[in-house]
């Protein structure tokens, strides 16, 4: 009788994974101490731009991630950055402005390692939980961004002492942090001088709301350029909305039908009174010209499309994660004034 064929024991193949890059790996592949490589990836102070360059082509040839968990329990730093918009929630998807910056901030803070944590504050109990999120130490720094003259939350922040910097002049507090805005005034300035160099005589505006940066300053601006043919009834306030915009271009119609012009302190805005103007019967630009303001996308895509001014965002938000980052390390950098640029398109 033959006997069974025996059955072929089983080999068990472990893999050893694969052991991670160390810091004491990256000394030895740029040639330097681990000190050095330490001092790289903690902001590069005390290191000649030679040893950088060297820890930096180590850190990508041996695939190097720094150990942040780590790092922030022996520095107290989180390594995020809080956007902070005090604006009700739907605003962030409503007003395109927001996004870009948001979008901007966070491709700035990527490219330094950095993370970008996303908080709204738009009503009293959003602002309890950001208040109570930030003192914590959940965030290293704050990137404000439309604030309004009478909102308590900036003193808390400043009074919790967590580095903060605003986008746009905060109103009260000019000289507590640093900004990065743009030239509102003569910006305002240029937009209403380009409607006067069409031969637009009565020119009117609608503004923002007086307790933030943009509708305080431009309605500056637009007066300024009028100089003694300002006439106080031809301003009709908004929100930024387009249904402001909208309402504003009807009391301005009553007002006075003979309205040639109309500078708008957004874009948006421009859109609602371009939108009544219309139903009125009025042709863009024929019998009203258009100006707004921002540059966000929007403007491009109206029917007609909409001559405005505008803002470097990308720039803006750069520049904001560039003076945070300062901030934090210790430092206090000057503000920052951006130029916006006057934009000529078919209603205007």
């Amino acid at each position: 009788m033959a006997r069974p064929a025996s059955t072929p024991a089983k080999v068990s193949i472990v893999s050893t994974p694969k052991r991670k890059p160390t810091i004491r790996d990256v000394a030895a592949a740029a040639g330097v101490s681990r000190g050095t490589v330490s001092r790289v990836l903690n902001g590069g102070h005390w290191v000649s731009p030679d040893a950088r360059v060297k820890v930096e082509e180590a850190i990508e040839a041996t695939g190097y991630h720094a150990n942040h968990h780590a790092r922030s329990l022996a520095t107290g730093r989180t390594d995020s950055v809080a956007f902070l918009l005090t604006e009700p929630q739907h605003l962030l998807f409503a007003d395109p402005t927001f996004a870009i910056l948001l979008r901007g901030a966070a491709e700035a803070l990527a490219k330094r390692s950095k993370t970008l944590v996303l908080l709204v504050a738009g009503s009293p109990e959003e602002r309890a939980n950001v208040a109570q999120f930030v003192g914590a130490g959940h965030v290293d720094g704050v990137l404000l961004i439309s604030s309004h003259e009478e909102d308590p939350l900036l003193d808390t922040l400043l009074e919790t002492g967590v580095p903060t910097v605003a986008c746009g002049i905060p109103l009260g507090h000019q000289d507590d942090v640093p900004t990065v805005s743009i030239d509102e005034v003569g910006s305002a300035k240029v937009a209403t001088q380009h409607l006067r160099d069409l031969g637009r005589t009565r020119i009117a505006h609608i503004a923002g709301p007086e307790d933030t940066p943009g509708g305080r300053f431009r309605r500056v601006g637009y007066k300024d350029a009028l100089g003694d043919a300002f006439d106080p009834a031809l301003v009709a306030d908004g929100d930024f909305s387009f249904d402001s915009g909208a309402a504003a271009m009807a009391r301005l119609l009553e007002i006075d039908p003979a309205v040639d012009a109309v500078f708008a302190a957004s874009d948006r805005m421009a859109a609602g009174a371009i939108s009544t103007l219309q139903r009125a019967g009025k042709a863009v630009p024929a019998d009203v010209a258009v100006v707004g303001f921002d540059d966000s996308g929007l403007a491009a895509t109206m029917e007609p499309p909409l001559t405005t001014m505008h803002q470097p965002f990308d720039e803006i938000s750069e520049s904001m994660v560039d003076l945070v980052l300062t901030v934090i390390s210790g430092k206090r950098p000057p503000s920052v004034t951006l130029p916006a640029s006057l934009v000529v398109r078919a209603s205007a």
